[in-house]
């Protein structure tokens, strides 16, 4: 029997307004990255409560992927992380650009 992963109810939701909200700035039509990538997240907590930064990353990334801004997080090559000011409701800031390599690309696709 092969492993697979089950997300909660809450997950589940998480990863589809995040999806909703690719293909909303997108247009409805999300163009999918290739190569090596860049990702800067600005998390904009909805107040002042003590949160772990690190809680955000892997959710985000695997639900960018299912919405289609990458073909998969193992393309990040740097993921910078800091934390925003208070806004109400909460928010996180993504943005995502190739990163130029010297040499062949091809060396460091899988």
């Amino acid at each position: 029997m092969g492993s697979r992963t089950v997300l909660s109810r809450e997950g589940r939701r998480y990863r589809a307004r995040v999806c909703a909200a690719l293909a909303a700035m997108a247009g409805g039509r999300v163009v999918r990255m290739n190569g090596r990538l860049e990702v800067r997240v600005t998390v904009c907590p909805p107040d002042h409560r003590r949160r772990d930064l690190d809680n955000v990353q892997k959710a985000l990334l695997d639900a960018l992927a299912k919405g289609g801004a990458y073909r998969d997080d193992s393309q990040i090559d740097r993921l910078v992380v800091e934390r925003g000011p208070v806004m109400p409701g909460g928010k996180v800031l993504v943005v995502i650009e190739p990163i130029a390599r010297q040499g062949s690309e091809t060396e460091h696709e899988h």
